[in-house]
């Protein structure tokens, strides 16, 4: 079913508003480029003189042009070796913004009494960060491997896996997802999904309303709301 134009830049298929908030229980974000303004990893790259080559693999990964996803993170994450934590401390500092309407639609959501979830395929020196700043229940996203002994402080080039699995790819969000909603008893007809890439579609398959958010055009075509146009809080437009 081809999208319509609820108001000018969001479009809906699938679904007649208005809803109602009080029909879910949990929302669940990507970060890069979604609840923030930037792709951390692109922005880390700068600092060795390699945003060009790392911002190209990203892109053709958010796209969908690269079918392993895991295998575009280990490419990339290969070329930050040297950074340092300083170097993403700047970044966080001074590049890293909050997309407009972020906090709103997450507070708003809080108040209706939904869950909140990040799932990143990013770092966790960035979700910490941002799960701490609006207050979500729960994360995960990957780690970077920071060298000790001589050169401490400089990330190796590699990420640490964790207990859960090695990488957060777009196979690890659908399974978060899945696991939270179990976890809050609910079905995952009850969860709002919202992301911008390729990798974010296994999870806002399985969701009961998926948002596309200034999203690549794949991403757009498969959501049952895509926001073209002004932040993350017109989701908020959709409900009653």
């Amino acid at each position: 079913m081809p999208a319509s134009e609820f108001a000018p830049g969001l479009a809906i298929q699938g679904f007649t508003p208005p809803l109602s908030l009080k029909d879910f229980q949990l929302i669940a974000f990507d970060m890069d480029s979604t609840l923030i303004n930037i792709e951390c990893v692109d922005e880390i790259a700068d600092a060795v003189g390699m945003k060009e080559q790392v911002a190209a693999i990203t892109e053709a990964a958010m796209r969908g042009e690269i079918p392993d996803y895991k295998e575009s993170l280990r490419r990339r994450v290969a070329l930050l070796e040297g950074v340092t934590v300083a170097d993403m401390e700047r970044v966080y500092t001074e590049r890293l913004q909050l997309n407009p309407g972020a906090e709103a639609l997450v507070q708003a959501c809080k108040a209706a009494g939904l869950k909140t979830l990040l799932v990143s395929g990013g770092f966790t020196f960035f979700t910490d960060r941002i799960r701490d700043r609006l207050g979500i229940d729960y994360t995960r996203s990957n780690v970077l491997e920071v060298r000790s002994g001589p050169n401490c402080g400089e990330l190796t080039g590699r990420m640490v896996d964790q207990p859960w699995g090695d990488i957060c790819d777009g196979a690890e969000k659908r399974k978060m997802l899945l696991e939270t909603c179990a976890q809050l008893g609910i079905s995952p007809k009850q969860a709002i999904a919202v992301g911008d890439g390729a990798n974010d579609l296994p999870m806002m398959g399985e969701a009961g309303l998926s948002v596309a958010y200034h999203a690549k055009p794949k991403v757009r075509e498969q959501a049952m709301v895509a926001i073209h146009r002004g932040g993350l809080d017109r989701l908020l437009e959709l409900f009653a």
